[in-house]
């Protein structure tokens, strides 16, 4: 699964992990977590994210 990074504060999704703080279970890709979620780091939104190669 692709790793998704924040582009204001550097945090960096990783669907194996998931983001517990928000109820996103691990194996989660990024594209089916809901757009309401938000950086966990800083609070922006799913759109601040940009897919690591």
């Amino acid at each position: 699964m692709e790793k998704w990074e924040c582009l204001v504060c550097g945090y960096i999704y990783d669907p194996a992990v998931g983001d517990g703080t928000q109820g996103i279970k691990p194996g989660t890709k990024f594209e089916d977590i809901p757009d309401s979620w938000v950086c966990p780091e800083c609070g922006v939104t799913k759109d601040n994210f940009k897919k690591l190669t």
